[in-house]
């Protein structure tokens, strides 16, 4: 996946964060389902995993992953590509959703013998 991604460089003078650190952060944000905000410091600041992730799928860098990993694997004969699609939908009157309204009225008691 490394040569996939975008060229590591400083920009602006700063220290760039590892790829491998950052997409680890973003594969545990994914994961866990976490926010952002609660990934841990061994990922870097939250802000960078979070900033990379949407400027790589702003410039198409998850969509070239996602291509070249189905065209290795198909290569390899690791993928199979039947897919089936079912769709069922049943329309139901609009007042089908809820229960009779109006007032029910009690039973009348049984007469005893």
């Amino acid at each position: 996946m490394e040569p996939l991604l975008p060229q590591v460089k400083p920009q602006r003078g700063g220290r760039w964060r590892d790829h491998r650190q950052v997409v680890e952060g973003m594969i545990f944000k994914d994961r866990t389902g976490c926010p952002w905000r609660d990934l841990p410091e061994r990922f870097g600041p939250w802000q960078t995993v979070q900033h990379r992730f949407y400027r790589w799928a702003e410039d198409g860098t998850w969509e070239r992953i996602l291509t070249a990993l189905q065209a290795e694997a198909d290569a390899a004969g690791e993928l199979d590509w039947t897919v089936s699609v079912d769709s069922t939908i049943v329309r139901a009157h609009q007042h089908a959703a809820g229960a009779k309204g109006g007032s029910r009225k009690p039973s009348a008691a049984p007469e005893e013998a």
